[in-house]
């Protein structure tokens, strides 16, 4: 697998450059950088990157309208940063498809490990991550989850689902008919601590949902169970 293309996007030329010296230090060697929307979008034309890390305020616009931009072409992982601290702007970061938001000030060292359980949901490893085993494909009911968990089919159809929304799918496929809660779900997708992070599952339930049920505001598969989690419906003798 080629090394990932890494694009910062953050006006603050000093800080985009210290970044990119942290992402050096953790062994990643293609990083580029852009001052402004006009720029970011003509770089990430050129340069297909696998992850954007997306200042909000920009000189000629809202990293939000980059983003929505890039959802219209992309499911890369996005992941804001911004001195916004208000729990609203994160819930409107990852709403639009955002993947992570991140307040300043930060340490460079957080950034570079979000960055990488980023690319490890997108199926990329850096060069001191080995696999530990190999998976085989995971059929549960009409959803299909590929082997190195980057790719899910629904009824033979390639869903197209953001790394978080694959992160979420490869957990419940692999519980289905139990209850997980928003905990747990954060835990094991994001590879964080929750600390409280309940909307942030939230939203990437109700999008995951937008995708996978026929209608999403009478779930099928993914069910809320109230007070304790989500539980994945798949009859028993559908499992495989």
């Amino acid at each position: 697998m080629q090394e990932p293309i890494i694009l910062v996007v953050d006006d603050e030329a000093d800080l985009a450059n210290l970044l990119k010296a942290s992402l050096q230090k953790e062994g990643f060697k293609h990083i580029y950088t852009a001052g402004s929307i006009s720029e970011a979008w003509a770089s990430f034309q050129q340069t297909s990157p696998n992850i954007v890390l997306l200042d909000v305020m920009l000189p000629d616009g809202e990293g939000y309208d980059l983003c929505r931009r890039i959802r219209e072409i992309s499911h890369v992982p996005v992941l804001f940063m911004s001195a916004k601290t208000e729990e609203i702007d994160k819930i409107l970061g990852l709403a639009i498809g955002g993947d992570d938001y991140i307040t300043k000030p930060f340490s460079p060292k957080e950034v570079a490990y979000r960055v990488k359980a980023q690319l490890r949901r997108a199926g990329y490893q850096t060069q001191d991550e080995r696999p530990t085993h190999t998976l085989e494909t995971l059929q549960v009911g009409p959803f299909l989850l590929n082997s190195d968990e980057t790719e899910v089919h629904k009824d033979g159809d390639l869903l197209e689902l953001t790394a978080k929304e694959i992160g979420l799918m490869a957990c419940f496929m692999h519980n289905p008919n139990r209850i997980l809660s928003k905990e747990t779900l954060f835990e094991r997708v994001w590879g964080e601590d929750f600390f409280g992070s309940d909307n942030t599952v939230m939203v990437h339930i109700r999008r995951l949902r937008e995708k996978i049920e026929i209608d999403a505001s009478k779930p099928v598969f993914i069910t809320t169970v109230k007070g304790l989690g989500y539980k994945f419906m798949v009859p028993k003798e559908a499992q495989t």
